[in-house]
């Protein structure tokens, strides 16, 4: 049977709200049932786990025929517990959370909530991340523009379906994730821009400018430089993201492997490892560790374990 440990970090999982972290103990159980030879009650553990990670998937909304397959929706279930950032982001995201929740208050003394963000920061760092967590909390569905679909080639479309989506926001409150956003974003100056991309950012400028809605527009992007200098100042916030510190590095590890870290653990030589990684980086490394650690039938992830599929990444990175 599961261990006291076991189950307490279940329950603690789910009355934080964190599915993810509750899919992986459950999954360690699993593999402590596996090893003890119960075989069977292994398999529906798993198989559970694997249904309800199915149910939770993304899915294509009603939005206008004409904006069918580029936009995605999900109700996330991530959790702001998750996030592992510098406290001062912390309390902007909060800042962005309590403002929403108390946008009625706010409009009655003509005000507006936070509610136009742009994230910076290398992969890997968490804005994806941050949009899901920002939905979830706010109890609203997450769209996720699809910005390569979006741009076609041919004058006044990619327009047009701009102008679909700032009017389905303003009619359906939610989160609006424009992940690549210097596909759209980019500066009107440069050289080997074309005319219609210039209009396609001027009217995004218009649109962004106008928009009264409830809804939250994020906007991420891995290379600020390629911005247009107008974009920063129609934005209520924006936040920067780099990869997590020494300290962040073991919090994302604890919080993810849980249960499979040893008594005796080479901190320092793990997070020495780990320093080029980024966050998704660090957590795909877990995932690869937790993963040998099942299919081995080990209990423990041992150090060097897991600084084996560090070094993977680490190598894939290079590569």
């Amino acid at each position: 049977m599961a261990t006291a440990e076991q189950i307490k970090s279940l329950i603690r999982s789910h009355f934080s709200e964190e599915p993810e972290r509750f899919h992986t103990i459950a999954l360690q159980i699993a593999a402590h049932e596996a090893k003890q030879g119960h075989a069977a009650i292994a398999h529906d553990i798993r198989n559970l786990v694997d249904m309800e990670r199915k149910k939770a998937g993304p899915r294509i909304i009603s939005f206008p025929r004409d904006l069918k397959g580029l936009v995605l929706t999900e109700d996330p279930n991530t959790s702001k517990q998750v996030l592992v950032m510098s406290d001062e982001l912390k309390a902007r995201i909060d800042q962005i959370i309590h403002e929403f929740r108390q946008r009625a208050k706010l409009k009655s003394h003509g005000l507006q909530h936070r509610r136009k963000i742009l994230l910076i920061g290398p992969p890997g760092t968490g804005k994806t991340m941050t949009a899901k967590v920002l939905a979830h909390e706010l109890r609203v569905p997450l769209n996720t523009i699809q910005v390569d679909r979006l741009v076609t080639k041919f004058m006044g479309e990619t327009s047009a379906k701009l102008r679909q989506i700032f009017d389905f926001m303003y009619e359906n409150v939610g989160v609006y994730f424009f992940d690549e956003f210097d596909a759209i974003g980019g500066n009107r100056s440069m050289e080997n821009d074309v005319g219609e991309m210039r209009r396609v950012l001027n009217t995004f400028l218009q649109f962004i400018e106008q928009d009264t809605s409830d809804s939250l527009l994020i906007a991420a992007t891995n290379n600020p430089q390629l911005l247009d200098s107008a974009l920063f100042r129609r934005f209520d916030d924006v936040l920067y993201y780099k990869n997590p510190t020494e300290k962040e590095i073991e919090l994302i590890i604890r919080n993810r492997l849980e249960l499979f870290i040893p008594s005796r653990f080479n901190w320092n030589k793990v997070i020495t490892c780990c320093k080029s990684l980024s966050q998704a980086e660090i957590v795909m490394s877990c995932n690869d560790a937790i993963k040998s650690a099942i299919l081995t039938d080990k209990s423990k992830i041992t150090a060097a374990d897991f600084i084996s599929k560090v070094e993977n990444r680490n190598y894939q990175h290079v590569g």
